[in-house]
């Protein structure tokens, strides 16, 4: 398998930022970089991969809040994601940092918006886009079939699931989510979330209190 990932915990929110790269190639991409821009490019260097672009799986700034300065840092790379539904979340950045104390962080438009079925390639490796709102309207989660893996953003957690008290959040539409895209996935398929330790959806679906249909473990 020639996928390789390393999760660097950012901001104060501990947000879990993915660096994902192909270790045939060495080319790769930065899942959520909310912040430490520094401490991010240090390790991006310190692995030797050339980043092909920034990945956001939703708009909340404490996965976005870097992405501007990273972007330039590694040479003007493209910005993709998230879902053109989560541009007023991008929108209200200034704002976003005020309230949680954040450094000032400016609205910005990616160069890509995402949608169900595009796919996110770097090297010899994809990822595949899906679209799963409730959290935010605009969240999609990348998964890839090969390496049986997902990066969920905030949509799902280790014991839980993201939060719907946000602006344009929706707690029916997040279990639909979670339940209709990320469980035909498959039960051994391990996911990384925003913030907390990883899991797999058979394990979730088996515990989760939120979630759990009572499928066996096997």
């Amino acid at each position: 398998m020639s996928l390789k990932y390393q999760v660097v915990p950012v901001t104060s929110f501990a947000q879990n930022c993915s660096i994902v790269w192909c270790d045939e190639t060495m080319k790769g991409i930065v899942i959520d970089p909310g912040g430490d821009v520094e401490t991010l490019k240090q390790t991006i260097e310190s692995n030797g991969i050339q980043v092909v672009n920034l990945v956001l799986t939703h708009g909340h700034l404490d996965h976005v809040g870097g992405t501007e300065p990273l972007a330039e840092l590694l040479g003007g790379i493209d910005i993709v994601g998230p879902h053109e539904d989560d541009s007023f979340w991008l929108q209200s950045l200034n704002g976003q940092s005020q309230m949680f104390g954040f450094p000032p962080t400016q609205a910005f438009e990616p160069n890509q918006w995402l949608n169900e079925g595009d796919t996110i390639s770097f090297g010899n490796e994809t990822l595949d886009v899906i679209h799963t709102p409730g959290h935010t309207p605009g969240h999609v989660v990348l998964h890839s079939q090969s390496a049986q893996l997902a990066f969920v953003g905030d949509v799902l957690f280790s014991g839980g699931i993201g939060r719907t008290d946000f602006p344009k959040g929706d707690f029916d539409t997040l279990i639909s989510s979670i339940k209709t895209k990320l469980w035909p996935l498959g039960n051994e398929v391990r996911f990384v979330p925003g913030h907390g330790p990883e899991s797999t959806f058979g394990r979730e679906r088996a515990s989760n209190p939120f979630v759990a249909d009572e499928m066996p473990l096997y």
